[in-house]
């Protein structure tokens, strides 16, 4: 027996030893042999950057996908199916882009302190994600309603950088923008700019042909700021009131029509049956007067074909920039033909005057307030509470 006890000892603090070796490779990952050399070669991600997965559910203008180091983003004209895709890589600053990204994808440091806009619509995107602070510049800074913006141009954090076709590079240059949002479909002249070793990050949710599929390009933007959760949160919140109103009104009966637009210039601009506008309206119970028609965009008409198609529709929309109050005696003066419709005679126009509602900057981005504002329009009993925020029953005469 006491020949027995050292080796008892002996095997006791081998097994002890052994535990303790495998302990400390344990809560040591960093000297474990099968980590060293992919934490040595893989850079730190930024503190504060979310990874947070983000889902597009209604968007057809872009697609995300997403990978442990960047995402890669694919932007293409929601209306048209060509061969046109922008391509971007969003890559967490302080990290090395990955190898594994494309080469024919540009690459976007994220988060973006700094940028350009280039329409209302863009930056309705970053007052809706308290990001006005981030815009640098924009070409336009007439007819703004938001007080932040506001101050910012007054203190000379947004600077005006020329229009369309006419920008200032000098002015863009001194404002040391890391991007440069753009629409390219729409007049643009970006030639002047693209010279600039600045990035030009295409922006399409004004195509997008359904109103959650507008909203929801706010989590494009939302991921180039870094504000991934903030983007998911507005925008479910956002969806599900929009799909409470909508089932609100799903088995409304009648179902009013809905004439839209007006004469400028000799020509009558009307969005097309397939169109956001269409939507919306179906959305809020009522019926496009154009509602077989397959467009998805704007179209021209005449008077006539206007007339002949929609003179008995019940409700007239009306998206208007005057200056002062509107009324049924402008309507009028403006065309005199306009008294022959229906919804004029029983005073049923539904107008919203960007000259005094935030319309640009803030509608894109929550259309449940815009659906509920047409819902009242349409079928007040339904929402008897509701405060028209942008469209309104027109009663001045």
């Amino acid at each position: 027996m006491k020949q027995q006890i050292p080796s008892l000892y002996r095997q006791a603090f081998a097994s002890a030893a052994f535990y303790c070796v495998v302990l400390f490779f344990a809560i040591a990952p960093g000297c474990t042999p099968g980590h060293s050399s992919k934490q040595k070669n893989e850079p730190e991600k930024e503190a504060g950057y979310s990874f947070e997965e983000v889902e597009i559910r209604y968007a057809k203008g872009f697609t995300v996908k997403q990978y442990d180091t960047y995402r890669l983003i694919d932007i293409s004209d929601p209306q048209h199916s060509d061969d046109t895709v922008y391509k971007y890589a969003l890559v967490p600053k302080g990290t090395k882009p990955s190898d594994a990204i494309p080469p024919d994808y540009t690459v976007i440091q994220t988060p973006v302190e700094r940028l350009i806009c280039m329409t209302t619509l863009q930056l309705a995107n970053f007052i809706k994600l308290d990001a006005v602070h981030q815009v640098v510049g924009m070409p336009s800074t007439h007819y703004l309603f938001n007080p932040e913006v506001k101050e910012q141009i007054a203190k000379g954090r947004i600077g005006k950088i020329g229009i369309e076709g006419n920008f200032d590079a000098e002015l863009i240059l001194s404002l040391d923008p890391e991007i440069i949002l753009v629409s390219p479909f729409k007049r643009g002249g970006y030639e002047a700019i693209k010279d600039l070793d600045i990035p030009l990050v295409t922006f399409l949710g004004y195509k997008e042909t359904t109103p959650l599929g507008q909203a929801e390009w706010m989590k494009f933007v939302a991921m180039l700021l870094g504000k991934e959760e903030l983007g998911n949160e507005l925008f479910a919140a956002s969806e599900k009131k929009y799909q409470e109103l909508e089932e609100l009104c799903r088995n409304v009966s009648p179902k009013p029509t809905v004439l839209s637009g007006e004469m400028r210039s000799g020509n009558w601009y009307v969005v097309g049956g397939k169109s956001y506008l269409a939507e919306q309206f179906r959305d809020a119970g009522a019926e496009y007067f154009l509602k077989e028609n397959q467009e998805t965009g704007g179209i021209n008409l005449d008077f006539e074909s206007v007339y002949a198609a929609g003179s008995d529709a019940d409700f007239w929309r009306l998206l208007v920039s005057h200056t002062g109050d509107y009324s049924y005696t402008v309507l009028r003066k403006s065309d005199s033909r306009y008294t022959d419709f229906k919804a004029y005679k029983e005073r049923n126009v539904v107008y919203c005057n960007l000259r005094q509602k935030p319309f640009y900057e803030k509608a894109p981005v929550e259309p449940e307030v815009v659906l509920a504002d047409l819902i009242k329009a349409f079928h007040p009993a339904l929402l008897p509470d509701h405060q028209p925020v942008y469209y309104e029953l027109l009663t001045r005469e």
